[in-house]
């Protein structure tokens, strides 16, 4: 069995009895075991949990009386990022802090997951509250990329990422509130989508709608796929969609309008920041490909706001982004989230009620730019290559929020549209020759366009594919 094989192609597969859920779950497991000692992407093993699931998979493909009766992604492993409750299981959300009692109930997310058929495969490494854009923690240790161990695979979901690029899992459960779906997808060449504000809900609201949850995959089909999953209403939540009129799998096939609106923003939000040549050619490639199809780059401005009133209205919400772990030992919080606690603490209700309003007026001035001036934004998905590992630790000692300053390189382009809430796409069109990694473009499109975007991300995959590129560790 490939290791590389798509979720939706493994579990047609299995469908068709070609492969047994059990022979995939050990042959990742195995890889697992292989791999995993030099790149960090699982904090939580449960191999006999595992293969139990996967056992149960394998007898209801033999009981069904035809493989349609089977949920579409019956017997695929996909493991959890550890900020999400799974019945049974630790979840630690990358803090030594925190209490490692097992969860008494799954999220709903998870759930649906289980409903969709597939087999949980452990938990996955990300940074304390995933509040900073790679784990390198007191809790999980290092998690290093794949395509050299001596870079960032990027974050907070960063062993889904080093997971799927190292073929370790066909695909992985991921969670973004400033990016941490799409700069992994960008470090490790993957795909990762964050979707629309409340298409996809959690058992509770994070971070004012800032985050939202999602997969990283190798494929748009499998992306698509997930999100039918994920995308479910949810009438109990406070947040959420009537169903799609038709699904993502379906849409993402269908030919995008031809002559759409192509914007572009290449120069990052925050002044004092560069953006590497690499990052600029993945746009440029970007444009090229969508203009060969039909489509028009337009001369307009995204309406930004000023950088300092952004960062506030931002930094507002994100400091209480460890709201709610319960710990066990408050002390080992790492320094920078100690000091985004102590902030969140210094801020009474009034300035916080203030702060959220005023961040949903500057994300309306963006988000109408979607509707009078173009139909989907194309920028760099980070301003920097991979970073190495250890590159935050430059003046950590005297400043305790350098690691989250030091992040602004990687997630930029990124957090903007978590304050928006609009869909945006890392896809691995690019990659740097002189490095040999990977390299991210964004794609963004107004609220709910997420087929918009699947649609776009099919034709550039068709126009460059990349389900076929290896990392050097694999």
């Amino acid at each position: 069995m490939d290791p590389f094989t798509p979720a939706v192609e493994l579990a047609a597969a299995i469908r068709r009895k070609e492969v047994s859920p059990v022979e995939v779950a050990d042959s990742y497991l195995e890889r697992m075991d292989e791999l995993d000692p030099r790149l960090n992407a699982f904090c939580h093993r449960a191999d006999h949990d595992v293969r139990k699931a996967a056992a149960a998979a394998a007898d209801a493909v033999v009981q069904a009386a035809s493989a349609e009766e089977l949920p579409p992604f019956h017997g695929v492993p996909l493991p959890i990022k550890d900020l999400l409750d799974v019945t049974g299981w630790p979840t630690t959300h990358g803090s030594a802090g925190a209490d490692r009692a097992p969860a008494a109930a799954s999220d709903p997310v998870v759930r649906r997951f289980v409903d969709a058929g597939f087999v949980l495969l452990g938990k996955t490494t990300t940074s304390e509250f995933g509040t900073v854009s790679f784990t390198e923690s007191e809790a999980l240790g290092i998690s290093r990329n794949p395509w050299d161990p001596d870079r960032t695979p990027g974050g907070s979901s960063s062993g889904a990422g080093v997971a799927v690029a190292a073929g370790m899992a066909p695909i992985a459960h991921a969670a973004d509130g400033g990016g941490s779906i799409r700069v992994p997808a960008s470090c490790t060449g993957l795909v990762g989508l964050k979707p629309t504000r409340g298409l996809v809900t959690n058992a509770t609201v994070g971070s004012e709608g800032l985050a939202t949850d999602g997969v990283l995959t190798r494929s748009v089909a499998d992306t698509a796929a997930a999100l039918d999953v994920l995308a479910r209403h949810d009438p109990a939540a406070w947040w959420s969609p009537p169903p799609p009129r038709r699904s993502f799998t379906d849409a993402m096939t269908t030919a995008p309008p031809r002559g759409l609106r192509i914007g572009v923003l290449v120069a990052p939000p925050l002044d004092g920041l560069n953006v590497d040549p690499a990052c600029v050619a993945a746009v440029d490639k970007t444009l090229r490909t969508l203009e060969s199809a039909g489509h028009h780059v337009v001369d307009v401005p995204l309406p930004l706001p000023p950088a300092e009133e952004l960062v506030t209205a931002f930094t507002t919400i994100w400091n209480v982004g460890g709201a709610g772990v319960p710990l066990a030992d408050p002390d080992r919080v790492e320094p920078h989230n100690r000091a985004l606690r102590d902030a969140a603490r210094a801020i009474d209700s009034w300035a916080y009620a203030e702060g959220v309003q005023k961040t949903q007026r500057l994300s309306r001035r963006i988000v109408e730019a979607f509707i009078t001036s173009f139909d989907l934004l194309v920028t760099p998905t980070m301003a920097c290559l991979p970073p190495p590992v250890g590159f935050w630790r430059s003046g950590s000692g005297d400043d305790p929020l350098t690691p989250l300053l030091k992040s602004y390189p990687l997630a930029v382009f990124t957090s903007l549209f978590n304050v928006t809430g609009q869909p945006a796409i890392s896809v691995p069109l690019h990659h740097d020759d002189a490095t040999s990694l990977p390299v991210g473009v964004q794609l963004v499109a107004a609220p709910w366009r997420e087929d918009l975007l699947l649609q776009v991300s099919h034709t550039l995959e068709l126009a460059h594919p990349w389900t076929d590129r290896r990392p050097a560790v694999s």
